[in-house]
């Protein structure tokens, strides 16, 4: 029975690592996002390891993907059981501070391809605490019986895929686009609420923390303080700052949200995606650019000008900033929200070609020199 459940944690924790380590090393920089959103001073107060959060993810996805392989393969089991629990020690600790304070609203464990809210990720993390709390117990019973030459391979093979992924998608885009803004997809039926389409929408409600005059706390919701006229009580005041909104009824919620396309003119969302194409230029911050992606982004911009093709610059940052690069007033922006931007394309700067709301092309800026033979119509 020990030996059973053993094994049986081995192989589950180790997949489990490795299958979480893939996925977000399919998307180093979106999990960077999200280890930035933890930094933040609304959440751990930790801003002075932001500029270091896509260095901290990619050793992070790395660990993962090598931590259960060492551990499938039964090597090192001393080390390899000391790093997993250290690894899921400090993944229990995200995910509990997000779920009760409510201030990650996805941890990113599975990246973009199987998000979870913040408590589904905390009662995994619980479980998978559990079981290497096994591993320790049966830890002399670990399987390590696989020949000697398929070990050496993967000893040899993983650190290179890894290293080979890593670079891969660090230096284009991810190799599957798990957003609601991948290649094919339609933003416009992506923005369609529930009631167009004849669905339940979720339920939320506002949980509302009030104090009396000794100091004491409650929380009631916002049906509570209608219905019981809490503004008539004098002795208690609300603190809206610690004021928060909770799901309590799952519903459908439209994959793309927050989109909007707004210049000094006003709203042109509807407008732009009904163009029969447009190449949308994705700058979510000018300063946070990587200035080597300039040069083929602006060559890509002449030859579309060129051709007549319409294009647009979107970002979060004001048009003067863009100067420096070429840019001059004559050139066509527009705002949109940052985390949308960060969302749409996992390059900045980086071409979004969408053709009548469709999402057709993305390009990474270090291929964007070869967009000119790829995809302009005649």
């Amino acid at each position: 029975m020990k030996k059973a459940l053993t094994i049986f944690s081995q192989f589950a924790v180790g997949a489990l690592f490795v299958f979480s380590g893939l996925v977000k090393m399919n998307d180093p920089v979106g999990f960077s996002f999200k280890l930035e959103e933890y930094f933040s001073e609304e959440v751990l107060n930790l801003p002075v390891f932001e500029p270091f959060a896509l260095s901290i993810a990619v050793l992070l996805v790395i660990a993962e993907v090598l931590l259960g392989a060492a551990l499938i393969l039964g090597l090192y089991k001393r080390w390899t059981l000391i790093l997993l629990s250290a690894m899921i020690g400090f993944f229990t600790f995200l995910t509990f501070w997000s779920a009760y304070f409510n201030q990650v609203t996805d941890c990113g464990c599975f990246g973009d391809a199987i998000p979870l809210t913040p408590w589904e990720s905390f009662y995994k993390d619980v479980i998978l605490t559990a079981l290497i709390l096994v591993l320790w117990w049966g830890r002399d019973l670990l399987f390590d019986r696989w020949p000697q030459w398929l070990v050496g391979i993967k000893l040899a093979a993983i650190p290179l895929f890894c290293l080979g992924l890593t670079y891969h998608v660090l230096h284009h885009l991810p190799v599957i686009d798990f957003r609601a803004y991948a290649e094919g997809n339609s933003i416009v039926e992506g923005m369609k609420s529930a009631e167009e389409l004849g669905l339940e929408p979720p339920q939320y409600e506002v949980i509302y923390t009030m104090e009396n005059a000794e100091g004491a706390l409650q929380e009631i919701s916002s049906t509570q303080y209608v219905n019981e006229k809490w503004w008539e009580k004098k002795d208690w005041n609300m603190r809206s700052e610690l004021s928060k909104t909770i799901q309590v009824k799952e519903g459908y919620e439209p994959p793309v949200h927050d989109f909007s396309i707004m210049n000094d003119y006003g709203e042109m969302t509807d407008s732009i995606l009904g163009l029969d194409e447009v190449w949308l230029l994705v700058a979510y911050n000018v300063r946070k650019t990587k200035e080597r992606g300039w040069a083929p982004v602006l060559k890509t911009a002449e030859h579309l000008k060129e051709k007549g093709i319409p294009y647009l610059v979107l970002s979060a940052s004001m048009p003067e900033e863009f100067s420096p690069f070429g840019f001059t007033d004559t050139t066509a922006f527009a705002f949109t929200d940052e985390t949308t931007l960060k969302t749409m394309v996992r390059s900045n700067p980086g071409w979004v070609v969408l053709k009548e709301g469709v999402v057709d092309k993305k390009y990474h800026f270090n291929d964007s020199r070869h967009s000119s033979d790829l995809h302009y119509k005649n």
